[in-house]
């Protein structure tokens, strides 16, 4: 594996324990047994574990765009694995089976479109995995969709973010 594929896979391995821990330790928690939260803005909140989810879906396109869709699926078993160890039983079920089809959806999504428009491909998989992620995993853990515009509005702020990055990166690539 190359050094930008090695440091996606650990950005993406390490976000997913983080973002359970978050959940369980970071921000306000709003009712008992509920999600610790975190403003995201246009006054909605979300699990606070939200953005490194958003990064997740991220770091997960980046594997796929440097080593293929195979390792892809291999990452996304990992992430479900640490998911499904570093979690309370209630918030891992809930990651395990968001996780895996949140992912799932952002790969097919992003598989067709990134090798003409990467950044519309990180966008628009980040934002339907997403959405995807966030309504199984919070009606799973705690049997309410009550965060999900703030989890949607936090994962495409996420997704924005690294196609700017990329928009930008291959950009200056050109023009050097």
């Amino acid at each position: 594996m190359n050094k930008k594929t090695v440091a996606a896979f650990i950005s993406y391995a390490a976000s997913i324990p983080l973002a359970n821990w978050m959940i369980d330790h970071i921000g306000t928690q709003s009712f008992p047994g509920g999600p610790h939260t975190i403003p995201v803005g246009f006054g909605y909140d979300a699990p606070s574990g939200t953005l490194m989810i958003g990064i997740a879906l991220f770091a997960r396109d980046l594997i796929q765009r440097t080593a293929g869709t195979k390792t892809a699926f291999f990452a996304i078993g990992i992430g479900t694995l640490l998911s499904f160890i570093v979690a309370n039983p209630a918030l891992a079920t809930a990651s395990v089976v968001a996780f895996a089809l949140g992912e799932l959806a952002d790969l097919i999504v992003y598989t067709p479109l990134q090798k003409k428009r990467l950044v519309l491909a990180v966008v628009a998989s980040g934002f339907i995995g997403g959405i995807i992620d966030s309504l199984i995993f919070l009606q799973i853990a705690f049997g309410s969709t009550q965060y999900w515009q703030g989890q949607v509005i936090a994962k495409t702020a996420v997704a924005l973010v690294a196609g700017a990055f990329i928009y930008h990166s291959r950009r200056n690539a050109y023009d050097n």
